[in-house]
């Protein structure tokens, strides 16, 4: 796997989450509601930590891949249906819901940093470094 393309994917991730925040939080007040939830950092650390230096020759699109795989991991969307807040069975908190919407807008910055940082060192390989 590539960084810029893992890096791609995580923002994406962080988009996405910013977005399901957004909408738990502009629908706390309706009844029935269960919050949703993003996960990607989770499922990124378990492919990486899948890899192996062995790698298989796959002579079929059919047959699984051995060893590393070239795919970037994409984020899931969960529905927490296990809690309940209210009495009218809604179950966001608004205080956690705006502590996950700074603590990804951070992330989401880190990332855009990274990702600038990893497009200057192509571009000092590419022009070389006078």
């Amino acid at each position: 796997m590539n960084n810029i393309g893992i890096l791609q994917s995580a923002l994406g991730a962080s988009s996405l989450r910013q977005q399901v925040i957004s909408n738990n939080i502009s629908n706390a007040e309706t009844p029935g509601y269960k919050t949703k939830q993003v996960f990607f950092e989770d499922i990124l650390k378990q492919q990486l930590s899948n890899q192996t230096n062995f790698v298989g020759n796959r002579t079929d699109s059919r047959h699984f891949t051995i060893g590393k795989s070239t795919d970037i991991p994409t984020a899931k969307t969960v529905e927490n249906t296990d809690t309940v807040m209210q009495n009218n069975g809604n179950n966001v908190d608004i205080d956690k819901e705006m502590t996950s919407m700074g603590k990804n807008s951070l992330w989401y910055y880190t990332l855009t940093q990274q990702l600038t940082s990893e497009f200057q060192q192509l571009s000092i390989a590419i022009r070389g470094r006078r």
